[in-house]
């Protein structure tokens, strides 16, 4: 059985110059898209991930991530536009940096890509009458 989950890994200074993700390729077959990272020497380091495979590998790459010290978090927040309120401005569409919020070529309206949405929530404050809010 393949699953694809979103998860949020905090690497402790120590580890940031390790191959950690290179590991859930090649020993756990997993395949991983990064959503998110900010990875700096001798800092905290923070991934979000996309990562997908077989269950089983799955979860044996989430028992080496704990082992190793990798905090992992399932990517709990989702980001959601209320319909109503949105007057289509744009405001949003110039801070989304994985472009899941778009003006629409032939409408002029802002469309949300829900999908393409990795939960950053750099579009909640430009939003001047809040159609944009984070849901956890």
């Amino acid at each position: 059985m393949n699953i694809a989950r979103k998860i949020v890994l905090r690497f402790p200074p120590r580890l940031v110059d390790q191959p950690i993700i290179y590991h859930l390729v090649k020993d756990y077959d997993l395949q991983f898209n990064i959503l998110k990272a900010s990875v700096t020497p001798n800092e905290e380091g923070i991934l979000v991930l996309e990562l997908s495979g077989k269950k089983k590998d799955y979860d044996e790459a989430i028992h080496f991530l704990a082992g190793a010290g990798v905090e992992v978090q399932a990517l709990i927040k989702d980001v959601s536009r209320l319909e109503e309120r949105c007057t289509h401005c744009g405001a949003c569409v110039t801070m989304c940096p994985v472009g899941a919020l778009v003006v629409n070529p032939q409408t002029k309206r802002v469309d949300f890509l829900d999908s393409k949405c990795i939960a950053c929530g750099l579009c909640i404050k430009p939003c001047p009458v809040r159609a944009m809010e984070v849901r956890l």
